[in-house]
């Protein structure tokens, strides 16, 4: 076993120090590798979570739209039933109809409503508008 003298480098430091002297050149291509490869990375996280993110929209709009044909169905199955238990006062034709009737109208108040609640005039902040045209001409007012 032979003694290492005190000013000898460690086998690490020697590789440390072959490396702290390359050349601008090597690490301005070693930068630009590592930069393709963190840019291939991160392309490929990108993929993967869009890919993730497309298999849970694809779910939820399957499953949006199972939910919707079910509840539509059974919106049928009452209005029947409904129809049924008013048969047993008046005959099923009429029964049928004053059922269609009523959900025929209210269908159509809703959506009277609705378009009322949605029109652009409706949905302008008046109030808002108005205190800002006060700011602005007091504004205007202290500006003189």
């Amino acid at each position: 076993m032979t003694e290492r003298d005190a000013f000898t480098p460690e086998p690490e430091e020697t590789a440390h120090r072959s490396e702290s002297h390359r050349s601008i050149a090597d690490l301005i291509r070693d930068l630009a590798d590592e930069m393709r490869t963190l840019f291939r990375l991160e392309v490929a996280l990108f993929k993967a979570e869009l890919a993730e993110k497309l298999r849970r929209l694809g779910v939820g709009l399957v499953a949006l739209a199972v939910g919707a044909f079910l509840l539509f169905s059974g919106w049928f199955a009452l209005l029947a039933a409904a129809a049924l238990a008013l048969a047993t006062i008046v005959r099923p034709w009429l029964a049928t109809l004053i059922v269609g009737i009523v959900v025929l109208s209210i269908g159509g108040l809703l959506l009277y409503l609705g378009k009322r609640w949605l029109d652009p005039d409706a949905l302008v902040p008046r109030r808002a508008l108005n205190s800002l045209n006060k700011d602005q001409n007091w504004v205007r007012g202290r500006g003189r």
